[in-house]
């Protein structure tokens, strides 16, 4: 039974992985802990980043079309990956498209482009020369949809330091009201997120738009206090706090799904397609919630006291039902 690296998206972990590749073939034999260092991650997560790559490589599958990653010595040697070596260069029908994308994010819920979108913008047209004339021609008609409302009103509420009272969502089956200091708005794997100073929980907390409610820009200031910092997003938009309880789950073939869709810190194969699983919860709440909703397909098996208080609140639900309907 081995447990699992830290959950993060496959988009993150397929760009460590693309940049991985040339740095190894151009630093034979670093150290395990070096490179783990330079891509910032644990050296157990290299190791699983390496096995990876293992397995990966060009079509036919066969031995001398895989990628080799040898790293049981405490150093790391990669070799037949000469195909990534260098960064692949766009076709014009690429580049175009690519181009088109970046305007259309550019224009996204009539917000000013980034400056990171400007800047790749200029360098594609400078590396494609005229074709990029065909760009111009192409209009880009994004639809006004509630979700664009919302990203409006979070950019107004940033640029004018406006607080924000919001209805929200969560992924815990928990609907709260807060009000929010902006911070910044960001898209992290096709998803845009609000980062803001949470009145309610004095701390910083990061809010998916699509599980806003309602979103209100409120006449009043709203500025962070100085203390409050950015996260560090880069991984994972969900940042357990140290305040936070954590909570050991074991789950039945049919609840394996909930390692993907709710944040988690490991996760251990077990034996008939179960998994125990490990989260951190600021309110144990959602996991009372789920526990209850799941029956026996999901089982809290730590912290004793949420164990308990599990157990005695589902018996208490029962006693207001005939006697032979709990048989």
């Amino acid at each position: 039974m081995n447990a699992r690296p830290v959950q993060e998206s496959a988009t993150t972990r397929l760009q460590r992985l693309l940049t991985m590749v040339p740095w190894l073939l151009a630093n034979p034999g670093v150290a395990t802990a070096r490179a783990a260092e330079q891509f910032g991650v644990s050296t157990e997560q290299l190791e699983s980043d390496l096995a990876l790559l293992f397995v990966c490589g060009t079509p036919g599958h066969l031995p001398d079309d895989l990628i080799e990653a040898d790293w049981e010595d405490g150093r790391v040697f990669v070799g037949n990956a000469e195909a990534i070596a260098r960064p692949l260069r766009f076709t014009v029908d690429e580049a175009l498209t690519l181009m088109v994308g970046l305007r259309a994010l550019g224009a996204g819920a009539g917000l000013a482009a980034p400056e990171g979108v400007v800047g790749a913008l200029t360098k594609l047209e400078a590396a494609t020369g005229e074709a990029a004339g065909l760009v111009t021609r192409v209009r880009v008609d994004l639809p006004a949809d509630r979700g664009g409302e919302l990203l409006a009103r979070a950019q107004q509420a940033l640029h004018q330091r406006h607080r924000i009272r919001l209805r929200y969502a969560s992924a815990r089956d928990e609907v709260t009201e807060r009000e929010v200091d902006p911070m910044r708005v960001l898209n992290l794997d096709a998803h845009w997120y609000l980062e803001g100073w949470c009145h309610r929980a004095q701390d910083v907390r990061v809010f998916r738009l699509d599980r806003v409610e309602r979103l209100d820009v409120l006449d009043v200031e709203g500025v962070p206090p100085e203390h409050a910092s950015p996260r560090d997003l880069a991984t994972n938009p969900y940042q357990p706090g140290a305040a936070d309880v954590v909570v050991e789950l074991e789950l039945e073939p049919s609840a394996r799904w909930v390692a993907e869709y709710y944040p988690v810190e490991s996760v251990e194969e077990l034996p008939g397609d179960r998994r125990r699983v490990t989260v951190r919860a600021a309110d144990p709440g959602w996991v009372r919630r789920l526990a209850w909703r799941l029956g026996g397909a999901m089982v809290v098996t730590s912290p004793p006291e949420l164990v308990a208080a599990i157990h005695d609140q589902a018996r208490a639900a029962l006693t207001a039902y005939p006697e032979q309907a709990r048989r």
